[in-house]
């Protein structure tokens, strides 16, 4: 009896024992993973990115700090992002101020002109070129509507089987009078019976974006080739023009929004043109190459798909 008592109280001695070990040794186990936890939290609030470690990935701090780097690493990213975000919205705001002091000023100007000037002929003369200033501050709103349109998704592409004639007519259009003051000549090389499944507006714009280009670049008296071919996938729209090329380096990066080329950043616009012609292409399953070399012209070609 006294045997049994004393196996039964070494018994429960034992249980005891286990019991108090494991949970001082549970309560350690707590305080690490919380300290491990507050460590990697702190540094994620200092924009610290953790760094793979070598935890092992089948218990729950191994597994729980795998998702905390993949966390941080989305963290820092998204982090760099707005970071860039801000800086290409701060150029923008400098671009914007810079682009339209000039109209403006010139239009107080010409007011003030007007204002001393009785002679009718030099009057209108003034009108004309507060047109032109006005003109320019409209092109500029009207590219950052497009802008903010295509951005926040407003932007409906419909698609219609439409001639393509009438779409590049359209885009044309809008750029021959610069082209004319230029004496640069566009000639277009089509069949006026291909048919294409797009969005006449929206893909005239972007046509319209890289030949508006084109023109600004390209010296007097220069020329501007469009061909269009059918191809077995895709519909190929190529622009060439006699301009003044650009350099291997910076073809990756000219459809960037707000980019600018250095040497041409006195000159008009805000660099969304490209921007916004890769993007309307790309809504309808298209997309935009480029082949340019440095005094001998550029030339975009625009992939449209036959087929949805």
């Amino acid at each position: 009896m006294e045997t049994m008592i004393f196996i039964i109280f070494f018994a429960l001695v034992f249980i005891a024992t286990f019991i108090l070990w494991k949970y001082i040794h549970l309560k350690h186990d707590v305080y690490e993973y919380t300290e491990k936890l507050d460590i990697a939290i702190n540094k994620m609030l200092k924009n610290e990115e953790l760094k793979t470690s070598s935890y092992k990935q089948d218990d729950l701090w191994g597994k729980i700090y795998n998702r905390l780097v993949r966390l941080s690493h989305l963290y820092t990213h998204k982090n760099l992002e707005i970071s860039e975000e801000k800086n290409k919205l701060k150029e923008l705001v400098s671009d914007i101020s810079h682009q339209t002091k000039t109209p403006i000023a010139n239009i107080k100007l010409y007011l003030e002109m007007m204002t001393d000037e009785k002679d009718f002929d030099r009057n209108q003369e003034y009108l004309k070129k507060m047109n032109g200033q006005v003109d320019k501050l409209d092109f500029l709103l009207q590219s950052m509507v497009k802008m903010s349109r295509l951005e926040t998704g407003t932007i409906k592409i419909q698609k219609q089987k439409t001639p393509l004639a009438n779409t590049l007519a359209m885009a044309i259009s809008n750029v021959i009078i610069k082209a004319e003051k230029k004496n640069i000549t566009i000639d277009v090389q089509y069949d006026e019976r291909l048919e294409l499944n797009h969005d006449k507006k929206w893909t005239a714009e972007a046509i319209f974006n890289i030949l508006d280009n084109a023109v600004k670049y390209t010296n007097d008296g220069g020329n501007i080739h469009i061909v269009v071919c059918k191809q077995e996938l895709f519909t190929k729209i190529s622009i060439e023009d006699t301009g003044k090329g650009i350099i291997p380096e910076r073809q990756a990066t000219i459809f960037t929004r707000f980019y600018r080329e250095p040497e041409v950043h006195d000159n008009d616009g805000i660099g969304i043109g490209l921007y916004l012609a890769r993007e309307i292409i790309m809504l309808q399953n298209g997309y935009i190459e480029v082949h340019s070399k440095i005094g001998k012209g550029s030339t975009f070609m625009i992939y449209l798909p036959n087929r949805d």
